[in-house]
């Protein structure tokens, strides 16, 4: 049985798609079966892994709306990663949210059940959402077993975590019972600046055990990549920012295997 993970922060800018992208890329390098699902209209994951995103295209909008089936031929898309394939975002998403809003209770639980028949075919759901607390968001927290929180390094990222927090809660309190905070990911490191470091202090007083030992450093190579429609795995490994996701999936990996043996 397949697990699902949002990776979410209602700011922007701060390295949520990429990591989403990447740490789903090398996950799939390290032999596990991984689906990339790109919840955001304006389709940066999708963009990541090279899909094809024009409108019309077969996407996470006609998973939705109710058009397509998971399972669907000609939905899901491969990327050039072995073991990675992406179900894309298309600008037909951006309506979405006021389609849902229409639908009533179940609003919050359509990504839910639409998902449940990837999770007997792949070991990780990975969902990059919108940098927003919107239904499209509720509908991944609420299909999912957990969150990854990427944090940049700086004053203003601390300022909407609690909003973020208190929304994980809600959505655990009504909707998920199961759903727990993966881990929270500093990303823009820089240990040269002293205020990254009096930020990582703090996130890691709020979080203890939750803060992943891989720190994410700003990196040209890192922002290169989605324009050559390439992970850093393929783009170029050997950069910072490559050995970096590298050592977050060997750690993000190690995790999985210790709370399997709880």
């Amino acid at each position: 049985m397949g697990k699902i993970i949002t990776f979410t922060n209602q700011k922007g800018g701060v390295g949520k798609t990429t990591t989403c992208v990447n740490l789903s890329a090398y996950v799939a390098k390290l032999g596990y079966k991984v689906l990339l699902v790109d919840l955001d209209p304006q389709g940066n994951a999708s963009s990541g892994v090279a899909a094809v995103k024009t409108k019309g295209t077969p996407s996470v909008y006609s998973v939705l709306s109710g058009q397509m089936e998971i399972e669907d031929k000609g939905l899901i898309q491969e990327t050039k990663v072995a073991g990675l394939d992406v179900l894309p975002s298309t600008i037909d998403l951006a309506g979405a949210e006021i389609e849902l809003a229409k639908i009533g209770r179940e609003q919050g639980e359509i990504l839910a059940k639409k998902l449940a028949p990837a999770k007997e075919i792949y070991d990780y759901i990975m969902i990059d959402c919108p940098p927003s607390l919107g239904l499209l968001t509720v509908n991944s927290l609420t299909a999912s077993d957990s969150v990854l929180i990427p944090i940049q390094c700086e004053f203003f990222a601390l300022e909407g975590l609690s909003q973020l927090i208190n929304t994980v809660k809600i959505i655990k309190r009504a909707l998920n019972p199961s759903l727990e905070i993966e881990g929270v990911l500093l990303t823009m490191y820089d240990p040269r600046s002293k205020l990254t470091l009096q930020v990582a202090d703090e996130i890691k007083k709020y979080f203890n055990d939750k803060l992943f030992d891989t720190r994410i450093p700003r990196n040209i190579r890192l922002a290169e990549a989605p324009s050559f429609g390439l992970p850093i795995l393929l783009y170029d490994k050997r950069s910072q920012g490559g050995r970096a996701y590298e050592e977050l999936a060997n750690e993000f990996l190690r995790k999985e295997k210790k709370k399997s043996k709880l």
